[in-house]
């Protein structure tokens, strides 16, 4: 991306994919390729310069729209303080449910940690679906279900409570990204203190 500086100040973003008049004098799109940064300079087109020092994690963060400078002979792109996403769900109002906008006291928008939940009851319904035909045959014919696969989906569905609650306690944004910042062992293999759901083949 480039901008257009005049007297300044920035007057125009250009993408750099079609030509420019600029003063009467048309200038071909080979300006933004193989032109020199000064020779762009010159007439008023700056390259721009990314400062992703305030950009955060979107998993977690609300980043704010870049904002654009033109200071010390150069043109930059910043952002701005980024908002961590609210971790409990927001829930209709009365006024809401007055304008016709929602029944109060419902889930209006799901916070952050009843996502995350989500995720991970659905990663152990995928786990558990794969030995529900276990289950069926014995509803449907009365045969025995395996040692292993009854112990194995039991493991499923303690190891989810443990991950619900783990995210249920954490106390910030902090607390949720460090349950998920995975750290190599010594044999390699990468772990997360928020643990994974198990998963066997039979």
């Amino acid at each position: 991306m480039f901008a257009l500086v005049e007297s300044g100040s920035i007057t125009k973003m250009l993408n750099g994919n079609k030509g420019i008049t600029l003063n009467d004098l048309q200038y071909p799109r080979a300006i933004y390729t193989l032109w020199t940064e000064a020779e762009r300079n010159a007439i008023g087109i700056y390259s721009i310069v990314y400062d992703d020092t305030n950009k955060k994690d979107e998993r977690w963060y609300i980043n704010t729209n870049q904002s654009y400078a033109f200071a010390d002979n150069k043109v930059t792109a910043t952002y701005g303080t980024a908002t961590a996403k609210a971790h409990a769900d927001t829930t209709w109002t009365a006024q809401d449910e007055t304008d016709g906008k929602g029944t109060e006291g419902e889930v209006k928008e799901e916070g952050l940690k009843t996502k995350l939940i989500e995720k991970v009851k659905g990663q152990a319904a995928n786990e558990l679906g794969k030995t529900d035909w276990y289950v069926f045959r014995k509803a449907d014919a009365g045969t025995a279900i395996p040692s292993a696969v009854t112990t194995h989906r039991a493991a499923v569905r303690t190891k989810c409570g443990q991950m619900e609650t783990a995210i249920t306690n954490a106390s910030d944004t902090a607390a949720l990204i460090t349950l998920y910042t995975h750290t190599e062992q010594e044999d390699g293999t990468l772990v997360r203190p928020l643990g994974e759901i198990p998963i066997k083949y039979f």
